[in-house]
């Protein structure tokens, strides 16, 4: 498995618990950091979870196990004061946290931390079908094995108009937490930080709330291309269709039946905020406004055409966006130090799969019901996707709403693919001299 966010975990303790010890005793998460966090770096100390505790890795496939949210704070001492704050939506640290200690507390499935996968190759047998595959890690190590599970999410959007700057004045809000300390350091010299956010999302609003700790004195000025900031769609009826259940509906449908329900679900989780911080971010730049503070600035319909870099009045460079007001067609220069990119993720698979589904020449990627991609007729090895199947399995399919029921649908795949091909026929050999084999691989 390569990354050890949630969707991995959840199939981790899935396997544990399904009892078949041999098979998690031989499985391995692979991830690049030396630790887990979710969403590690807008581990914002207010930033809360959408989506309701029970909805873990485990409390909607098992609601007895040891794994469950609840336990993990009674582990710790700290269910009473959670239960205080009368809430289903905890801090993300908090979840992060809880990550973390269902890492710790698995006892077959192993984690290898500090492992970074790069090239994945099929192994193939002698009548051309996939056997399994061959992980290159960072360090020079090879991992064999059957059956590959993708959980390590989709590559951050960054849009075309920015590629000219310089990649230290452009920050990704997947990159926020890392590189904002740096990013401070370009500010001119007795002037604060001039940052602008891009983006009308809830990682956009985030990473502009933030700023003003992050970059003290610094007045963000957030652009996006809606009239303005909307609440997410979170009426119970819209929520029924994050049911575990809707994915068999939304799977049997049609594909232009597909693309209206996801068209008119995207504000269940996209270009939407949580009501509560919409309010607080109103309220911050209304407190600003009455206390004659500097005002930081929320623009909308607008869209940025150019980003250069010119030499700034005070010494030094800096960027200047062209932006275009949608309601005029004017446009007008703004000056910064620094892009912040609340922008999402890149819709299509992410690099690592089409590098190796481009690999094995398969036309097309095509995932069943349990997530499994079509190898061809006869494959022995399994390549499943997680978190990337909204186009088939629904828009909660990048959530954590369906991964404890998801882990129950791979493990169940893996173990009945497995006991229909016990009987023989060829199967991926690990040993190294049979992978360079089987790999073409020169000794």
């Amino acid at each position: 498995m390569i990354g050890a966010g949630p969707s991995n975990l959840a199939l981790a303790v899935a396997l544990e618990e399904c009892g078949a010890p041999e098979v998690a005793g031989r499985a391995l998460i692979i991830e690049q950091h030396e630790d887990v966090k979710w969403q590690r770096n807008l581990l914002l100390p207010w930033a809360r979870s959408q989506v309701s505790y029970v909805k873990d890795l485990v409390t909607l496939r098992n609601p007895r196990s040891r794994f469950s949210f609840l336990n993990f704070l009674h582990e710790r001492g700290e269910l009473d004061e959670f239960v205080n704050l009368s809430t289903f939506n905890p801090f993300r640290w908090q979840l992060s946290a809880y990550q973390q200690w269902v890492a710790d507390s698995l006892e077959h499935v192993q984690v290898r931390y500090g492992a970074r996968a790069g090239d994945i190759l099929p192994i193939y047998g002698e009548d051309s079908t996939v056997l399994g595959f061959a992980v290159s890690l960072s360090n020079g190590d090879t991992v064999i094995c059957r059956d590959l599970v993708i959980g390590a999410g989709r590559d951050a959007a960054v849009p075309p108009v920015f590629a000219g700057l310089p990649a230290e004045r452009v920050v990704h809000s997947s990159q926020y937490g890392s590189r904002v300390a740096a990013v401070n350091a370009l500010a001119q010299p007795g002037r604060p930080l001039r940052p602008v956010v891009v983006g009308g999302a809830q990682s956009a609003a985030e990473v502009f709330m933030a700023l003003h700790q992050d970059a003290p004195g610094s007045s963000p000025m957030m652009l996006m291309r809606s009239i303005g900031l909307k609440d997410y769609q979170t009426s119970k009826f819209v929520n029924a269709l994050f049911f575990p259940s809707f994915v068999d509906e939304f799977y049997a449908m049609s594909e232009p039946t597909r693309v209206k329900v996801l068209e008119e679900m995207r504000l269940t989780n996209y270009a939407g905020l949580a009501a509560p911080f919409l309010d607080e971010l109103y309220t911050m730049i209304y407190r600003q406004k009455m206390l004659g503070q500097p005002v930081s600035a929320i623009r909308g319909l607008t869209e940025i055409v150019g980003a250069r870099m010119e030499p700034a009045a005070g010494g030094g460079e800096e960027v200047v966006l062209d932006v275009r007001d949608l309601r005029t067609d004017r446009v007008e220069p703004v000056r910064c130090d620094a892009v912040f990119l609340g922008t999402g993720y890149d819709q299509r698979m992410p690099a690592m799969v089409r590098r190796l589904t481009e690999a094995m020449k398969l036309p097309e990627v095509s995932v069943n019901r349990s997530y499994r991609v079509d190898l061809g007729e006869g494959a022995r090895g399994g390549l499943y996707l997680q978190g990337v199947n909204e186009a088939t399995h629904g828009i909660s399919d990048s959530l954590i709403s369906v991964l404890a029921h998801r882990s129950a649908h791979i493990v169940g795949d893996v173990l009945q693919r497995r006991a229909d091909t016990e009987a023989g026929g060829a199967d991926v050999d690990t040993s190294a001299a049979a992978t360079r084999a089987q790999l073409a691989v020169p000794a």
